[in-house]
């Protein structure tokens, strides 16, 4: 029969209680917020982690959408720059479905860990131990463009 569908909804929970939670609790319970980062070097541009993300959250742009940029060469100088992908991380609820369909395995899910302000000191005292300032065929000085 074409009508016989389950109606039964799940029961509705109604016995929550409001208490106190101590502050070091909910330090050690939250983890920190992950980000998607797609390594475009060596992506092939099939866009299937556009089509199949239920959110629509991470979106292929044309080079046309960048005005200016700052401090770095504009990347349609390069004809190898065919456009940039860009994850919209406040819709974005990490689900995955993109890492499982990229054929390249080029996504990965990453956290933040600390503080950028935290992190900055050691920075300044000896930023030549964290970053050369050399960039290989996979990094550019721009998130997002292929270099």
């Amino acid at each position: 029969m074409a009508n016989d569908v389950w109606q039964d909804l799940p029961p509705i929970r109604d016995d929550y209680q409001l208490a106190i939670v101590d502050g070091a609790y909910l330090t050690n319970a939250v983890k920190p917020k992950q980000f998607l980062h797609i390594n475009e070097a060596e992506c092939i541009i099939c866009e299937g982690c556009v089509d199949i993300c239920p959110w629509k959250c991470i979106h292929f742009l044309s080079l046309d959408a960048i005005s200016e940029g700052v401090n770095v060469d504009h990347p349609d100088e390069n004809a190898e720059n065919g456009g940039f992908f860009i994850v919209d991380e406040d819709v974005c609820t990490r689900c995955q479905l993109c890492i499982d369909r990229c054929p390249t395995g080029v996504i990965s899910l990453g956290k933040f860990s600390g503080s950028v302000s935290d992190t900055l000191t050691e920075f300044e005292s000896t930023p030549w131990e964290h970053d050369t300032g050399e960039r290989d065929f996979k990094n550019g000085y721009m998130y997002g463009i292929r270099w």
